[in-house]
């Protein structure tokens, strides 16, 4: 599907899209540090928002997409986008609350897969081939990360999806806003080259003037032209490259390159809540997702965090390091029951709730001692492990959480993927 917007030509997928082979995922939030601010300022959706310091030499952090419309981008001066919108509304950023979202978002990501490679704060491709078998087709897969994202953050994600990095980034960019496009293989080429030349990357202002002086105006003319002749004009290895970008060819691969410093899970309540064994309950939930990435990731926590966020928006976070690095679910569970408790509620309305293992640690480096009440534990939740990637993960659930879980979905904008 085709639509026009503010930002041009916006290409969208069929549901009925054959995604099997499209496993390479590039998704990037929508105007994310303005999407982030408006969540502080429903009222402003759909008007003019610029991110940055009126005022002297400030610059246009972010602006939403009515902005953009006027001409307003990332960098300009701020001086200058208001002249291009002049009813634009300027806010002041808010970096601690884009790191908060990111982390939260990129959580999701990692919950799908180990194999997951941030380029932003705000942007990351994932290799979603190893995820098929446990949740369905690489369009299913970016659809439900979609929804989690928006149903955990209140913010919209558009993805491409495609065989190659290289193909992934091209789709996400051409389904925004809040679009998912995917270009199965067999149909990159059709895709590709009726594109202009500065989609490919490399092609800035000044390779692109050189192309177009010589014709060479979309990425189906580039490819068309003899490699010799394109390594000629613009150098070899950006003329090799480009060439092989122009027939979809792309080798790299999604490659982690940041290690884990923490894993965690948390969800904000639909309804406030203040029934410390629906939190409990919660907290039950949360450690069984943080053990099984733990476990996933080959790691263990020496450090178990609880997170949390009143009506008030105000928010607190309590931590205890273990005698032992764990990756067990019961252990993560009883460390944040003691937290909360700790806490002393007293009644007072949760907003969110979270549950984190910190100070990782290889598990293959820790020994565990000789009388190591985990040790029965981990052995149970492995083979809950190995039951959940061949049935599902509600084929087999905690007994505290059946029946009592349902009740609290009511109230509840969890995580489920």
């Amino acid at each position: 599907m085709t639509t026009k917007g503010g930002q041009g030509t916006r290409q969208v997928s069929d549901a009925a899209v054959d995604s099997s082979r499209a496993t390479v995922l590039h998704v990037d939030m929508d105007a994310f540090f303005a999407s982030v601010e408006l969540l502080e300022h429903p009222e402003l959706v759909h008007r003019p928002v610029i991110i940055g310091h009126e005022g002297g030499r400030g610059v246009v952090t972010s602006a939403n997409y009515p902005a953009r419309r006027f001409g307003v981008r990332s960098a300009m001066p701020v001086s200058r986008a208001l002249r291009l919108c002049p009813n634009a509304v300027v806010l002041p950023p808010h970096y601690d609350r884009y790191r908060e979202a990111s982390e939260t978002v990129m959580g999701i990501f990692r919950d799908v897969t180990p194999v997951v490679e941030p380029l932003s704060i705000d942007e990351a491709f994932l290799d979603v081939a190893g995820a098929v078998r446990l949740f369905g087709p690489p369009a299913g897969i970016a659809a439900a990360i979609r929804a989690r994202v928006l149903r955990e953050t209140g913010l919209t994600c558009s993805i491409g999806a495609g065989a190659s990095k290289f193909m992934a980034k091209l789709a996400s960019t051409r389904a925004k806003p809040d679009g998912l496009l995917v270009v199965p293989p067999e149909q990159a080429l059709a895709f590709l080259h009726p594109l202009p030349i500065e989609a490919l990357w490399g092609v800035g202002p000044a390779t692109q003037q050189s192309l177009q002086r010589r014709g060479i105006r979309t990425v189906g003319d580039l490819a068309e032209t003899p490699r010799p002749v394109l390594e000629g004009w613009v150098g070899q290895s950006a003329g090799s490259r480009l060439h092989d970008l122009a027939w979809a060819r792309d080798p790299r691969r999604v490659t982690p390159h940041r290690a884990e410093k923490s894993i965690g899970h948390e969800n904000t309540f639909g309804t406030d809540i203040r029934d410390e064994a629906a939190l409990r309950r919660e907290l039950l939930e949360q450690a069984g997702r943080v053990a099984v990435r733990l476990r996933r990731a080959g790691y263990r926590a020496r450090t178990v965090s609880l997170k949390l966020r009143f009506a008030d928006f105000s928010t607190i976070t309590r931590s205890h390091t273990l005698a032992e690095p764990t990756d067990v679910a019961r252990r993560i569970h009883d460390e944040t029951c003691a937290l909360l408790t700790a806490v002393r509620l007293q009644g007072r309305a949760v907003r969110l709730l979270g549950t984190r293992a910190e100070q990782l640690v290889p598990a293959d480096d820790d020994v565990p001692g000789l009388w190591s009440d985990d040790e029965q534990w981990r052995g149970a939740e492995s083979a809950l492990d190995r039951a959940t990637a061949r049935f599902g993960r509600d084929a087999l659930r905690p007994a505290a959480l059946i029946g009592a879980r349902q009740r609290d979905r009511e109230r509840l904008v969890d995580g489920e993927g």
